[in-house]
């Protein structure tokens, strides 16, 4: 297959504009780059529509063999081209066309353990969180009244590939309070103010921890919907922990 050299080849034109949410929104694809990243979405069975690559950075015997079990050939690109797609510097030289997947509560099975977050806005926090449910071995997430998306580059890339492996599952609030108490979920919220520490609660499955965004953390009435809330004790001067960090260390706890 010849090699695209050209910045205004059409196919490179189309990856590119997807860097952008509102071409991902209207195509129904997403980028996703690197070797591991792009090997896990080709082994999770999800539809790549096109590989690109760029022969003289992708060298490894990992990265022959993944090309080789390509449904359809990949197309080599020029090292500028790579490098013009590529979200980082130092490109490892393969980059992939996705077909996205889109879950509903009409997807959603009776999970033991999962995770919802309401109105996330760090596509970082929702990746790292991704990949610590992954190591747990949750069942899903839940994204809430909408935030984040979760096709954003950066989420890809922080997950570390699990998201090709979890059930996301977007809803409004109350259709998912509606879906957790007809099957059943103990809902676990978290909140600064809550009198429950997080060392003392032993989860009841299935289980379902709920984190609220960044800024504002779960409202009144997203409170009160939990049946329980936790607080992890802040003994320094900060009055908060990151999202992921906070979501990592109840993960943990919850799943011991």
């Amino acid at each position: 297959m010849e090699i695209i050299t050209s910045l205004a080849n059409p196919l490179i034109k189309q990856a590119r504009a997807l860097r952008q949410k509102k071409t991902r929104a209207e195509t129904g694809l997403f980028l996703v780059e690197g070797i591991h990243h792009v090997g896990e979405a080709v082994e999770a069975g999800w539809k790549v529509e096109t590989v690109l690559y760029a022969p003289d950075l992708l060298t490894s015997s990992f990265a022959r063999d993944l090309l080789s079990r390509l449904d359809a050939p990949p197309q080599p690109v020029s090292v500028p081209v790579m490098e013009s797609l590529a979200d980082k510097e130092n490109p490892q030289g393969i980059l992939a066309i996705v077909r996205q997947r889109r879950l509903t509560l009409a997807d959603a099975k009776p999970y033991q353990r999962a995770v919802a977050l309401v109105s996330p806005q760090d596509p970082g926090n929702v990746g790292t969180i991704l990949r610590t449910m992954d190591a747990i071995n949750a069942d899903a997430l839940f994204l809430l009244e909408g935030g984040v998306e979760i096709f954003h580059p950066t989420v890809v890339r922080a997950s570390m590939g699990t998201l090709f492996w979890e059930p996301v599952i977007q809803s409004s609030f109350n259709n998912f309070i509606d879906w957790a108490r007809g099957n059943d979920v103990q809902l676990i919220g978290t909140s600064a103010k809550a009198d429950v520490n997080y060392k003392t609660l032993v989860p009841q499955s299935p289980w379902l921890l709920m984190l609220g965004n960044e800024q504002k953390g779960l409202t009144r009435e997203q409170t009160a919907a939990c049946d329980v809330t936790v607080s992890l004790p802040m003994q320094g001067r900060v009055s908060s922990l990151n999202l992921a960090v906070a979501a990592g260390v109840l993960l943990y706890q919850f799943s011991a």
